[in-house]
Parts: structure tokens; C-alpha cells; sequence
């Protein structure tokens, strides 16, 4: 259903080329970050109070590995990473395809039409993204034997690109990104179940998928028509683009959704709220940055930018960040970095949706359930 090498040799094709720099500078600015990623361990840890199980303690190093990658990097590790998730919706697309050679000559050509389509996006997206910490990175000989996928990517061009930009210090700015990013890793690793519960989330969202393969090229297409600026004959170029989101069908998918939109929130929401508490004590022009980024976050892009925010819920990324730090700081302002952490004690514990908009109703539903619980998750997970 996609030609998954086609999707990522058009999106290495067509993806924009990076900041200028020579060798030798490419070579610091790589040892600069793996160092930064390094040192942001300890800073995180000891802020977050969150330490790897069985690690021995808060300072114990992380068992997944940290890559500095380039756009082409990027784009193959996500293109690895959406072939691993979107296995078993593809698996039951197939299902659903006409038997006999028209049903395979379809099939080979609607891949291709995929891949390509795919390929647009994620050239889009791969000049984008400064660092991401990959949730379900497919086994690989970077991860430690018995891993269960998990790696941190930091792209060194575009972190170069926006340091540049913003006209900040680099060397800042790069320990503060990786401030951000080093959060998600210790998120995903001091919360053992957490990476297995939005895995069993993604996949519950993905079996109520009820979706015909035309339909879903259609949604990429209209992507890659955002991309280009081409839109089929007689539609107006006023009309609101829809979001790839807009594939939820069923009241099943979105109650899900609204689930995984909440954890969303939180972790983005604590990784700001990490990179801020953070950032003073190491980070000498941390007021300049934040207050530049933040300018950045908010601008409104070109309009081909804006289209393709909302095609692909980039603009609801963003409020993820906005809502889930102020419900992180509200807590922690409340209850204490202790009484927060309260929230990794199990799925049950993580605020829903409407809860990341009122923190007080997760810190009252928190405090409720009584001295035992609370008990329970005071402290590192």
C-alpha cells in the first residue's frame, strides 16, 4: 500500500538543503551536541527528580542512544518509524484490496502514489524538526541489546538554521534544545509503561480505522497539492484546508483520541516547562531565546506554511505546548515537583483532556484518591 524506499528517496529528492558549513565546523557543532545531550542528563534528572528504574539513581546514564543526524537522517529513521506503526492498518488495507492481477497492478501503483505523496510531507517536515525523541524506533544495531526501540535524534542543520535565524548564541542555544529533548528521553525511560500504553493507544486508534485506500491517497494528495500550490480544477483557494486528523470516523477513535491528545500535552507541555526551570541556571542567554522562540512559535508562517500547520495538526501541536506547560506549572506550583510526579504512577493517573485545560480538577481527583496513591507516586518514578 506504500512503497515506503520510494516515500523516502522522494522526500531526501526534494528536501531543502541546510545551512551552509564547512567540514570542520560540521564536525564541532556534531561533538558540541552529543556533549550538550550528554551534560543535559544530569540537569534534567536532578530538576525532574525522575530516575531510570534500576538505573542506580538519578545521575545513572540513559540505555538509548543519541544520534545527530542530518534531513536525509531524519527522514529515514521516521520513514522506518511510520513502517513499523502503520504495519497492521496497512496490513488490513490490503485485506480490503481486489484480488487477482488488476487488484496487484492497483496495488503496485497506488504504492507508488503513496510513497511519493509521503515523501512530500515528510520533505517538508524534515527541514522543520530540531530534535525528537522516536518512540518506536525499530530494532537497530544503535539500540543496546534487548532494547525496545527508543532514540534520540537531534538534526544538526536545523538547529543550526534557527540559531542563525534568531540571531541567539549558539552555543546556548543548542544546550537548550537539547534541555527539551533530553526531557522526552527521560519521560519515556523512567516511566516504564508509558511508551507500551500510547503504543496500545495508537494501536486501538488504528484498528477502528475504517478507511478505503483511495480515500487515504485522496488525504495525502491534498497534501501534496498544499505543497505545490495546486489545487484541482473550480476548488477556491479560500476554502479551509482539512487535517490529516479529520480521518477519525468513529466515536471510539476520538474518545481515544482525545486521550492521546492530553499525554501529548503533558510531555510536551513538561519538557518546556523542564527546558525553562532548567534553562537559568545553564543557559546564560536563556531569556533571549525562549522570548525569540516563542516569537517564531507564534508568527504566522507563509500561507503555504499555515495550510500545511493545519493539514497536518501542526497548529493543534502547538497548543499542546502552550496548554501542557501552564497545566505542568499549575501543579507543580500547587502540589510540589514530588506531588507532580504523581502523574507517572500509571495510566490512570495521566489527566485527561478536559483536565490539562483545569489542573486543578487532576490535582482535587489526585488528592482524592487518598494517602495510598499519593503515597505511591511522591517522589522519582
Amino acid at each position: 500500500m506504500v512503497d515506503w524506499n520510494l516515500a523516502a528517496a522522494t522526500a531526501t529528492r526534494f528536501v531543502r538543503p541546510g545551512p551552509e558549513v564547512s567540514r570542520d565546523e560540521a564536525r564541532a557543532i556534531v561533538a558540541e551536541l552529543r556533549a550538550h545531550a550528554r551534560s543535559s542528563e544530569e540537569h534534567v534528572r536532578a530538576f525532574t527528580r525522575m530516575a531510570q528504574p534500576g538505573a542506580g539513581g538519578a545521575d545513572a546514564p540513559h540505555d538509548t542512544p543519541v544520534l545527530v543526524v542530518d534531513r536525509p537522517g531524519w527522514i529515514r529513521a521516521n520513514v522506518a518509524g511510520f513502517r513499523a506503526v502503520l504495519k497492521p492498518l496497512l496490513a488490513k488495507m490490503a485485506e480490503r484490496r481486489p484480488g487477482g492481477p488488476g487488484g496487484a497492478v492497483l496495488g503496485a501503483v497506488g504504492g507508488k502514489v503513496t510513497g511519493v505523496e509521503l515523501g512530500m510531507l515528510l520533505s517538508f517536515l524534515a527541514s522543520r524538526v530540531l530534535g525528537q525523541y522516536e518512540t518506536f524506533a525499530p530494532a537497530s544495531r544503535e539500540l543496546p541489546a534487548g532494547a525496545r526501540g527508543g532514540r534520540l535524534l537531534l538534526v544538526a542543520p536545523n538547529i543550526v538554521h534557527v540559531e542563525r535565524e534568531l540571531a541567539v548564541d549558539p552555543h546556548d542555544f543548542r544546550l537548550w534544545v537539547c534541555l527539551h529533548e533530553e526531557t522526552h528521553r527521560t519521560q519515556f525511560t523512567a516511566v516504564p509503561w508509558l511508551r507500551d500504553h500510547i503504543e496500545g493507544e495508537v494501536q486501538a486508534f488504528l484498528a477502528e480505522t475504517d478507511i478505503d485506500p483511495g480515500t487515504l491517497v485522496e488525504r495525502l494528495r491534498e497534501a501534496a497539492q498544499a505543497l505545490t500550490g495546486a489545487r484541482p480544477e473550480g476548488e477556491s483557494g479560500e476554502e479551509e484546508s482539512r487535517s490529516l486528523v479529520d480521518l477519525v470516523q468513529t466515536p471510539a477513535q476520538r474518545e481515544i483520541l482525545g486521550r492521546l491528545t492530553a499525554v501529548m500535552s503533558l510531555l510536551e507541555g513538561h519538557a518546556d516547562y523542564v527546558m525553562d526551570g532548567v534553562g537559568p541556571e545553564v543557559v546564560p542567554s536563556v531569556a533571549e531565546i525562549r522570548e525569540k522562540f516563542q516569537q517564531r512559535r507564534a508568527s504566522g508562517a507563509g500561507r503555504l506554511d499555515l495550510a500545511l500547520r493545519k493539514l497536518l495538526g501542526l497548529d493543534a501541536k502547538l497548543r499542546q505546548y502552550r496548554d501542557g506547560e501552564r497545566f505542568v506549572r499549575a501543579v507543580v506550583d500547587d502540589l510540589g515537583m514530588d506531588g507532580f510526579n504523581r502523574v507517572w504512577t500509571s495510566p490512570n493517573t495521566l489527566p485527561t483532556k478536559q483536565e490539562i485545560a483545569a489542573p486543578a480538577d487532576w490535582i482535587a481527583r489526585v488528592k482524592g484518591a487518598g494517602d495510598g496513591a499519593s503515597g505511591a507516586g511522591d517522589g522519582a518514578p
